[in-house]
């Protein structure tokens, strides 16, 4: 007999690109962040469901299924809008991580809430949950006006050298931002890592 998973109180939002392609990029920070959740939490995304890979964690009373939209950046809204209506998951505990071009390599920022500001991922989960009240982890890749970029070319390229290594630190602070938020509410996670 075959029983339906439910009772996610959390969903979690790593944003990036699929493919080979765009595997370690700068637009790529949240998938890479829940990877590395992932790695620490001994999780694996071995389903697909809502155009997503998805794992389940239970972390104390927590039930949460742990997302990468496979739609492309700009489509992130359809897997997050399918998979919050289907669980009946309020805008509240859908935790979003994403790349952020206005935050210096490696700063980490903690939001309960607010606009896309540019950014083509938020803005489509906006729109697809009709809110912008869900809670993000934002990971600074520096600016690409600083370093003589276009935007699309800086997102899509790949961090090197001393800003690899920072983003590598900093992935691993936000895996453990992940947890807080859930375990401590945004106030407290947001103290710890901003």
């Amino acid at each position: 007999m075959f029983l339906r998973q439910s009772g996610f109180t959390w969903l979690v939002v790593g944003l990036g690109n699929p493919g080979a392609r765009f595997e370690s990029t700068r637009h790529n920070m949240g998938f890479l962040a829940v990877d590395r959740l992932a790695e620490q939490e001994k999780l694996r995304f071995n389903k697909l469901r809502f155009k997503a890979w998805t794992a389940e964690w239970k972390l104390g009373e927590e039930k949460i299924l742990v997302m990468k939209p496979q739609t492309y950046m700009n489509l992130s809204g359809e897997s997050v809008g399918a998979a919050a209506r289907f669980y009946k998951i309020p805008p509240e505990h859908i935790l979003v991580v994403s790349d952020d071009i206005d935050l210096p390599v490696g700063k980490l920022r903690l939001r309960a809430s607010g606009s896309a500001g540019g950014h083509n991922g938020l803005k489509n989960i906006i729109q697809h949950l009709g809110s912008d009240r869900f809670p993000r982890i934002k990971v600074g890749v520096g600016s690409p006006k600083q370093a003589g970029y276009e935007v699309v070319d800086w997102v899509i390229g790949m961090p090197m050298g001393e800003e690899q290594k920072i983003l590598l630190d900093t992935l691993d602070r936000a895996a453990r931002a992940i947890a807080a938020v859930i375990t401590l509410g945004m106030d407290k996670a947001m103290n710890k890592f901003n």
